[in-house]
């Protein structure tokens, strides 16, 4: 197996790769007659993301032992992402999606076929403590814990045991209500998964259904009283509004885009952006920058991951 790191690690995260196929022709894709291939996962694109600006990352899941489990594999050693807590799970398929192609500026429809997928059976049973001690940062979203009980029973172990080794962690809830029991469970589940973590990062909208509260300050302060330390709201095209727990508050301004061709992934390139500039040690504005930056990138590009740069192509920031 394919390794790329020293043993240390910048960062860890933990989710699900689905092989995903993007029609080729916009319309209703049940008349789409061809598909490009590729990958696709929350988690997955972030770890890609801070891996292409160099990153050492580790991702953490399962995939079956089929043709999707064995593409998830090749893309991470393609992206140089450590695979060495990635479980083959024989009982279980590697799930997949169909994306259709949009060209209007939209949110593309996407149809998941994941559900009993090798990566919901994930438990507490795939957290190596030595492995996720090695790294610096571990980064969760709501997909993962979304997947399963279990999935998300090892996301929130994963975050008791990182705070307790002192480690950074970020949240971005990434809501998937079509996973959840119910809205009331969504919201309570993750704003208990919430309170581990030192950065939140959720969207405008995500803030208001998981606090109740529509204005940025209040849903920064429901966050910030539970004792994070700072919560970055993504405000579409404002850019991004932050808050810290010593006060401190403004709005980055949004990168314009003239031609949207993909929203899917521009949260996970935000993530991106300003994990990889905290953990530089860049100032929180210039980490939110630096996030407007690569989200307005991502959605340039057919696909989650493709618009993510490298070091080189993100430039001076």
């Amino acid at each position: 197996m394919t390794t790329h790191t020293n043993g240390t690690l910048d960062a860890v995260t933990i989710g699900e790769a689905m092989a995903m196929f993007v029609a080729r022709e916009t319309g209703d894709l049940a008349a789409a007659e061809s598909f490009i291939k590729r990958i696709a996962g929350a988690e997955l694109n972030v770890a890609i993301g801070l891996a292409r600006l160099g990153l050492n990352v580790g991702w953490v899941s399962r995939v079956g032992d089929d043709s999707f489990g064995r593409f998830t594999c090749q893309q991470l050693d393609k992206e140089r992402v450590d695979r060495r807590q990635v479980t083959t799970d024989k009982r279980y398929a590697t799930g997949f999606q169909l994306k259709s192609k949009v060209d209007d500026g939209s949110d593309p429809l996407v149809e998941y076929f994941r559900k009993g997928s090798a990566a919901s059976h994930l438990s507490v049973d795939d957290f190596n403590r030595d492995y996720f001690g090695a790294a610096r940062h571990l980064h969760l979203s709501g997909v993962a814990a979304a997947l399963s009980d279990s999935s998300l029973e090892l996301a929130k172990y994963a975050a008791k045991e990182m705070r307790s080794l002192g480690k950074t962690i970020s949240f971005d809830p990434n809501l998937r209500p079509v996973l959840w029991s119910s809205e009331r469970e969504m919201v309570q589940q993750l704003n208990l998964l919430a309170e581990y973590a030192d950065w939140v990062l959720p969207g405008e909208k995500e803030g208001k259904i998981l606090t109740g509260y529509s204005q940025p300050e209040a849903m920064a302060d429901f966050w910030l009283d539970k004792g994070v330390k700072a919560v970055i709201i993504k405000t579409g095209s404002d850019g991004a509004w932050y808050k810290t727990a010593q006060g401190e508050k403004g709005q980055v301004a949004a990168v314009r885009v003239e031609n949207v061709v993909d929203t899917v992934g521009a949260g996970d390139g935000f993530a991106v952006g300003v994990i990889s500039a905290l953990l530089e040690g860049k100032t929180l504005p210039q980490a939110i920058k630096r996030g407007n930056k690569i989200g307005s990138l991502a959605i340039q590009v057919i696909g989650d991951s493709e618009g993510l740069p490298t070091r080189a192509e993100l430039g001076d920031d």
